[in-house]
């Protein structure tokens, strides 16, 4: 047999697990070790006596936990791990593995895991919530130093953009955006350029330029958006050019700005679950609107409406007319297309609010258009390849 064909049957033998797989290759080493990790997972064996199928070799001992979830780590990449720990919770209802403290500190830590520890919040011992909160914070502190820099750079290139004049006084001139916009009106006789136009900047502002308000709708599908959208409110509210207020809301609102120093805070102050009233958040937010030209209003939910929808629609109606720009963004999530309710999302995008979901890492970009007061809509289709 050759080397090729021997390490094809030994794939084949991890895959398809168990000595009747129809391989005839045995396994050895460190194999046994990694056949073991996925069939205490993934074994379909008949148990003895019952004719029944058993889901999982981790029995009910939380030591054999422990020691799977140390074993998983040593065999496979994280990316791998996260997936097994997800299957371990979904398949085999090992809920108690987030609930006890030895072996949370054990899991391999991602997004969906803090989406799980959320929802588990109001049933979490004591004795776990402090090992939760570190858990969320390593993912919190990851994140937010992939997106802060980039979210930081693009609102304040839109903001600067945005105070920008055609009519600058001398000291405020931008020369090098000046000649470009007149290179038409080059004059060989008199060998200079004849502005029509001069681009400057505005006078250097100190007060808050823009309102933003985050409406997070958290119910149990928005989990990965919820978590991505308190650390942004958290970067947004760091900068002083904007006053950012975040809303959180399932059949109530509740206001978290005052937590907005701590995304880690603001998450464990969110409640995953329960019912939607769209529309009485959109009311809550309509009271916080004080500038309704200058007010950027970000609505983070699936629009599965379960108050008063015609309300919903005339308070969209509304604000849009008053010059706030709203923004319905279906997910925030790496997790692709969302399920969403289409006939809101269409009826929203008739009153002039767009709506599609967006990926973090292009959030700060969708930022700056909303800023800018581009066609996000336009925006949307030509850079997320297609809105509702």
């Amino acid at each position: 047999m050759t080397g090729s064909e021997d390490e094809r049957l030994r794939r084949w033998r991890l895959v398809l697990g168990g000595e009747g797989d129809g391989t005839g290759h045995a396994l050895s080493g460190e194999d046994q070790g990694v056949d073991a990790a996925l069939s205490a997972l993934y074994s379909g064996k008949p148990e003895e006596g019952t004719g029944r199928r058993r889901s999982s070799g981790l029995g009910a001992s939380a030591p054999r936990v422990a020691r799977w979830l140390g074993d998983i780590r040593q065999y496979f990449p994280s990316s791998v791990v996260q997936v097994m720990q997800r299957d371990a919770v979904d398949r085999l209802g090992l809920t108690r593995m987030l609930l006890e403290p030895e072996l949370l500190a054990a899991v391999e830590p991602d997004v969906h895991l803090v989406g799980t520890l959320l929802a588990l919040n109001g049933v979490m011992p004591e004795k776990t919530r402090q090992t939760a909160r570190e858990v969320v914070r390593r993912v919190v502190d990851e994140l937010e130093r992939r997106l802060a820099d980039k979210t930081r750079a693009a609102v304040k290139g839109a903001l600067d953009r945005a105070a920008r004049t055609q009519r600058p006084r001398h000291a405020d001139i931008d020369w090098p955006r000046t000649i470009h916009a007149n290179l038409k009106n080059y004059s060989p006789e008199l060998g200079t350029i004849i502005p029509d136009r001069l681009v400057g900047y505005g006078r250097k502002q100190h007060s808050v330029q823009r309102d933003v308000i985050l409406a997070i709708d958290q119910s149990g599908s928005m989990a990965e958006s919820v978590v991505y959208s308190s650390i942004f409110g958290a970067v947004l509210a760091s900068m002083r050019a904007l006053r950012t207020r975040l809303v959180a809301f399932d059949t109530a609102v509740v206001d978290l700005t005052d937590q907005l120093d701590d995304p880690v805070d603001v998450l464990f102050g969110t409640q995953l679950g329960g019912g939607t009233d769209i529309n009485r958040a959109i009311a809550y937010c309509q009271g916080l609107i004080t500038r309704p030209t200058d007010t950027l209003l970000i609505l983070i939910s699936d629009l599965y409406e379960g108050g008063v929808r015609d309300e919903l629609l005339h308070r969209a109606r509304t604000l849009v007319g008053a010059g706030v720009q709203v923004v319905a963004l279906l997910a925030l999530s790496d997790s692709g297309t969302p399920a969403y309710d289409h006939e809101n999302a269409a009826a929203l995008v008739e009153l002039g609010v767009p709506a599609f979901a967006c990926t973090p890492d292009l959030f700060p970009e969708l930022m700056a258009a909303a800023i800018r007061r581009d066609d996000l809509s336009r925006w949307a289709e030509t850079t997320l390849g297609g809105g509702s």
